[in-house]
C-alpha cells in the first residue's frame, strides 16, 4: 500500500492512509478540547509533532491496516479519521480496536456510522481479521450509539490505559451471518 493512494470508499467519503500532509489535519483535530474530551490522547504540541507523528506511524507496514484519513468526495474536505489499530502493548494486546474521530462541524451526519462500516467490511472481508473490538467511556454517548449502529455487541466493562472503559465488540461469524440475513 503507498502513501496516499485510495484506498476504501463510501458513498460520501474516500479513505486512504494517512500522509505526511495530514500533520495539520491531525494538529487542527486534537486542538479541539471538545473532540478530544474522550479520547485518552494529549494535543499535539503542534504542527511539527503531529508530522513526527504520522512520519513514525507503522501499523500499515506491519499489519496492512491503521487508521485513514476520511476526505469528503463532494468537495475534498479532511474530514478526520477512522480505522484499526492493532495493539501490541496494552491491556488488549492481540486485538484490533475500532477508533473514528471526526471535526466537530462533521458531528452527527453519520459520517463515523459509514467509514466504520466500510472499515469493518474491509477488517473482517479483506483483512481476514476474527475479531474486532471498540471502547469508550461511558460518558460518550455518541461514540457508544456509533458502535451499537454498526453491530458491535456489549462485551465488558473493563481499564483501558488505566480508565474505566466499555468495550464493544464483534467476531468474524457474527459479522457475515448479519450480512447473510
Amino acid at each position: 500500500m503507498r502513501q496516499g493512494e485510495y484506498l476504501l470508499e463510501t458513498k460520501r467519503l474516500w479513505l486512504r492512509p494517512f500522509i505526511l500532509d495530514d500533520d495539520i489535519h491531525l494538529f487542527e483535530l486534537n486542538s479541539d478540547p471538545l473532540v478530544i474530551k474522550y479520547a485518552g490522547d494529549p494535543p499535539f504540541e503542534s504542527v511539527s509533532s503531529a508530522r513526527t507523528f504520522l512520519a513514525d506511524y507503522d501499523q500499515y507496514e506491519k499489519y496492512k491496516l491503521g487508521r485513514f484519513s476520511c476526505i469528503s468526495k463532494q468537495d475534498g474536505s479532511y474530514l478526520g479519521w477512522c480505522g484499526l489499530k492493532y495493539n501490541a502493548d496494552s491491556e488488549i494486546k492481540g486485538l484490533f480496536d475500532l477508533g473514528y474521530r471526526f471535526h466537530r462541524k462533521y458531528w452527527n451526519q453519520g459520517y463515523a456510522t459509514e467509514s466504520s462500516k466500510r472499515i469493518l467490511e474491509y477488517g473482517f472481508e479483506t483483512c481476514q481479521l476474527k475479531h474486532i473490538m471498540a471502547c469508550a467511556f461511558e460518558a460518550n454517548k455518541a461514540s457508544i450509539k456509533v458502535m451499537k449502529k454498526i453491530g458491535l455487541k456489549y462485551w465488558k466493562r473493563d481499564l483501558y490505559y488505566e480508565e474505566e472503559m466499555i468495550f464493544y465488540q464483534l467476531n468474524n461469524f457474527d459479522y457475515l451471518k448479519n450480512i447473510v440475513e
